[in-house]
């Protein structure tokens, strides 16, 4: 019987677990970027500072680029015409360079206020 209590103990709590997993991600701030063969869009990107965020970054271009920023520590590389996204736990306000590894001349500036 104690068995069965914890089979069942463990099925409510991956369903409530389940329940509160999406209302998360809903309530989480998803701000979309744009890499194109060289270029950033936009070139100023704000987000919210002190919260968890998401980018959601898009390659429309033909060429593979690299969203890169060494004040954040952060990069993700995308094949042409695909989306990945990076989670932010929280920022501090201010302004961060980012640029495309692959492509040096395209730079942004991403602001968390």
């Amino acid at each position: 019987m104690g068995h069965v209590l914890r089979s069942l103990a463990v099925a409510v709590c991956a369903v409530v677990l389940a329940g509160i997993a999406p209302a998360r991600a809903d309530d989480m701030p998803v701000i979309k970027v744009e890499m194109k063969d060289g270029v950033i869009l936009p070139a100023i990107i704000e987000v919210p500072a002190n919260t968890r965020f998401k980018l959601e970054i898009s390659n429309t271009g033909t060429s593979p680029v690299e969203f890169e920023s060494m004040e954040l520590k952060r990069e993700k590389a995308l094949a042409a015409g695909s989306t990945s996204g990076i989670v932010f736990r929280t920022l501090d306000p201010g302004t961060y360079d980012v640029f495309d590894d692959f492509h040096p001349d395209a730079k942004a500036k991403l602001v968390a206020k």
